[in-house]
């Protein structure tokens, strides 16, 4: 028996940061080691090296060898606000060290359950139990001749998990990681140097040739190249790799085989050569030439002829400045070594304990101490000098960190819940002791249900009388979120409390408009029967046969009584019990009365019995507005106007631009036809579709965002920073979404900035505006850029569109794939969780030729066409708009 060594490290995704005080538990599958291993990551995010028993180092250079050469392992990771990783089959072998890199992902909470562990199972080694050969040319499906004009050296590598027409998970990862994992699962470690690298090299060149001949997208598949043995090459997602086999990709990553006068990487077809034959290399053939004595140029000649040979590039996608040629090390001066300064000190915003090593162009002690410490953390030769292999990994590093801080500003895009939809917007003039009215009664129902979560607030009655009581808890509120304490609502104030209201909402409600989920009857209390008596009393303001109940939590006779007048009058099931379609029907009816769109005890809906044309007035025009403004959310093609009642030119566009999208007469006047077409529109957009859920790129403003300021600006930056914190606990609530840039703002930005490991300055510069924007992004399609499991046909319950981002955008790219795949037609986009411009284009694409109101938004009926085309055949208009 001999030993091995186990080096784990724990990460943030993309080796972004360290993640410390990871708790690992590391168990024997064979039960060698009668009691578990358990050590802790250090600040580093380094744990100390385990010595681990394996089978003796000869087992793994014999050919004819039938029993296991290595250990098998299973590691637990766990620590507190990051999901627990369950990695099963690590490999050990003998005199040879096995790294694990752990990516730890914070737990998503906003109200969603935990997930489950994250768990990766590494099947045995392939030369321990081949799996077929090791490639064959691919099935060709759709063939589109395509090259790349020169080869390149691919930043990244997307890999599918299976045979090609499989429907199984794409993963992205570096090239160089996706080397080393192919490296680490085809040939063992323990094998001469130069046999190592003959198979490295002949690995790199068939991933370039399948690149370089974009073999696959060329097909109609969104990946580059598969993980099945059978077409490619043998790689194992989440799987240990080999230190050695680290060391020689990093050295030999940017080479590759081609033929004497040829630019293309050679298609170096191998295999195992013991239980599958082939014309090309032989795996355990080149452990026989290396020993006899061959390099690894020979040792591929003898497989692949003499008119071979071995070359390479610096055309490396998205490193930002290639090797200088020679090492750089203590004494070296000029800009290359300004290049590895600079790289180094933004990386070090990630990983402090590398020290600054100055951005001088000179190459003193400060830089070799930061150039030792990064080579240490990456499993590099610790001698402080930048050699190519270390040249590269920081440049890899350096991308991997500065994509936390790309311009890619989100920011929230209006959701079909604006001012003007929700009742929400400000009443016009300030409200002060003595005003009265619906608009006293929502800023009433704000403040009490604040303050059941803020004891500062005082409770208060819901009456729209602006008495005594109602002063009192405004200016409460404004003494806590540092506004003018007068006891007056002005704008200011009425988008505080507004803001701060949502924010709760966004905490304790699940569903667009907050359906708690299970019927509300006589006997049930709390905050969703408080938003039903409140909603209530509005609309018996409108409605005589409604009386209008306290707004005390508590469903009494008085409550059910309002609930079962209400399902009365709207022609519901009168039986008092608050279900989702009396829950929708009241938030609508609410939203209505509102925003004054009808007149005293008139339905929703009801046409005004003569056309409306340039030049009406009236409530009748304020509802047909209502319903453009809640479709112009929607649709970009509809221009946004302004409920008032009066319809100018402006509500003639937006009429003429609905009738287009959705084929009606586009004369601009509303008849019969066009007002049905408006009501249908938007009960589907209220109740089938659900709320756009959406993201606008809001750019750096351009001059520094601090304390003391107020503006729309500022009201961005406590969104981020707000939702950033549901998925890290050390960042701080800004204390709310108002605009006003206060002390709490201030300590949240800085809790942010202290997380990231970034300057702790408190104002949001340029540097700090793009992080946290791209941390909000990231976090919004999923946290991770290496998965996008296959999709499910259940619609999500919200419209997707430009900006969108998440799980459900991943399913609907890989349904669209899907398609494309199985009928050779349609755009293919990427599966990123993003829903980007291709996407976009894509899905109006698919709209157009399935005979849909071609928009570019997901709602459920484009989607449920969408993935009705995976059982069906496509129409014959589909393949005439693709051709």
């Amino acid at each position: 028996m001999m030993t091995g060594t186990l080096r784990v490290q724990s990460f943030s995704a993309r080796q972004s940061a360290p993640v410390p005080g990871v708790f690992v538990t590391l168990t024997n599958a064979d039960a060698v080691a009668p009691r578990p291993y358990t050590f802790y990551t250090d600040d580093e995010g380094m744990a100390e090296d385990v010595c681990l028993p394996t089978p003796d180092e000869d087992l793994s250079l014999d050919e004819n060898n039938t029993q296991r050469p290595y250990s098998v392992w299973n590691l637990t990771a766990e620590k507190e606000g990051y999901q627990t990783v369950n990695l099963e089959g690590i490999q050990a072998f003998a005199c040879e060290v096995a790294l694990v890199e752990l990516e730890m992902l914070p737990m998503q909470r906003l109200g969603a359950p935990n997930p489950l562990p994250e768990t990766f199972d590494v099947p045995p080694h392939s030369l321990y139990r081949p799996e077929g050969p090791s490639s064959q040319a691919p099935v060709q499906r759709c063939p589109v001749p395509q090259v790349l004009e020169v080869p390149i050296i691919p930043t990244n590598v997307t890999v599918h998990l299976g045979r090609p027409t499989s429907s199984a998970q794409n993963v992205t990862v570096s090239f160089r990681h996706y080397i080393a994992n192919v490296a680490s699962s085809e040939v063992y470690p323990t094998w001469p140097e130069q046999a190592l690298r003959a198979n490295i090299h002949a690995q790199i060149s068939l991933a370039l040739n399948r690149i370089f001949t974009e073999w696959y997208p060329s097909r109609g598949y969104n990946f580059d190249i598969t993980n099945s043995t059978s077409f490619d090459q043998y790689y194992v997602h989440k799987r240990n790799v080999f230190e050695v086999m680290e060391r020689i990709t990093d050295d030999i990553f940017n080479t590759y085989v081609r033929r004497v006068g040829t630019i293309d990487p050679y298609y170096t077809e191998y295999c195992d050569g013991k239980t599958v034959t082939c014309k090309g290399m032989k795996q355990w053939g080149t452990v026989d030439r290396a020993n006899a004595g061959m390099n690894a140029l020979q040792i591929l000649r003898y497989y692949y002829g003499n008119n071979i040979e071995i070359v390479r590039t610096n055309n490396i996608q998205a490193v930002p400045q290639s090797y200088p040629g020679t090492p750089l090390r203590r004494g070296s001066t000029g800009k290359y070594v300004r290049i590895i300064q600079r790289q180094l000190t933004r990386i070090a915003k990630n990983y402090p304990f590398f020290g600054n090593p100055g951005t001088d162009g000179v190459f003193g002690e400060a830089t070799e101490k930061a150039v030792k410490a990064f080579q240490k953390q990456f499993s590099l030769s610790q001698d402080g000098v930048v050699g190519r292999s270390t040249w590269y990994k920081i440049s890899y590093i350096y991308i991997s960190v500065t994509k936390l801080a790309q311009l890619t500003s989100e920011g929230i895009k209006p959701d079909g819940s604006q001012d003007s939809i929700t009742g929400s917007g400000y009443p016009g003039s300030p409200l002060r002791r003595g005003s009265t009215g619906n608009s006293v009664q929502q800023l009433q129902f704000w403040l009490q249900q604040l303050s059941e979560f803020n004891p500062d607030l005082p409770d208060l009655s819901v009456d729209g009388t602006f008495g005594s009581g109602t002063e009192a808890a405004v200016r409460a509120f404004q003494r806590k979120y540092g506004l003018m304490e007068d006891g007056v609502v002005g704008r200011l104030t009425w988008d505080a409390i507004y803001a701060q209201y949502q924010s709760l909402q966004s905490d304790i409600n699940q569903s667009a408009n907050g359906y708690p989920g299970s019927p509300l009857r006589s006997g049930s209390r709390g905050d969703s029967v408080r938003k039903v008596q409140f909603w209530l009393r509005i609309i018996a303001s409108n409605y005589s046969s409604i009386t209008a109940p306290t707004v005390d939590g508590v469903f009494g006779s008085g409550t059910e009584a309002a609930v079962r007048a209400f399902q009365r009058e709207f022609g519901l099931t009168a039986d008092g019990v608050v279900g989702p379609a009396t829950w929708q029907k009241m938030y609508e009816i609410y939203g209505d009365v509102t925003n004054q769109l009808l007149a005293p005890n008139q339905r929703p809906g009801v046409y005004p019995g003569s056309p409306l044309r340039q030049g009406s007035t009236g409530r009748a025009v304020r509802e047909a507005q209502y319903y453009l403004v809640l479709a112009s959310a929607y649709y970009s093609s509809i221009p946004r106007i302004n409920i008032d009642g009066e319809y100018g030119p402006a509500t003639t566009a937006a009429v003429r631009a609905f009738q287009q999208l959705f084929g009606l007469t586009a004369d601009g006047v509303i008849g019969p036809a066009t007002w049905a077409a408006l009501y249908e529109q938007s009960q589907k957009l209220r109740s089938q579709d659900g709320l756009l859920l959406a993201y606008n790129l809001l750019p750096w403003p351009g001059k520094d965002v601090q304390q003391g300021d107020q503006s729309t600006d500022v009201a961005y930056v406590q969104y981020l920073l707000q939702y950033i914190g549901y998925f890290y606990d050390t960042v701080q609530d800004p204390g709310g979404v108002d605009g006003v840039f206060g002390p709490l703002t201030k300590a949240s930005l800085e809790s942010y900035q202290r997380e990231f490991n970034l300057p702790v300055t408190g104002v949001a510069d340029e540097f700090t505006w793009n992080a946290l924007t791209s941390t909000f992004i990231s976090l919004a399609a999923g946290g991770s850029e290496t998965s996008a499991q296959a999709g499910t046909e259940e619609y999500p319950g919200y419209v997707m569109a430009l900006g969108s981002a998440g799980g459900a955008v991943m399913q609907l790219q890989q349904a669209m794939n899907a398609i494309a795949v199985l009928y050779c037609v349609a755009d293919f986009v990427p599966v990123d969780g993003v829903f980007g411009a291709s996407t976009e284009q894509a899905v109006k694409l698919f709209q157009e030729g399935l005979g849909l109101p071609v928009t570019g938004i997901v709602d459920k009926d484009t989607w449920d066409s969408i993935w009705a085309l995976l059982d069906n055949p496509l129409p014959e208009a589909f393949s005439i708009i693709t051709q």
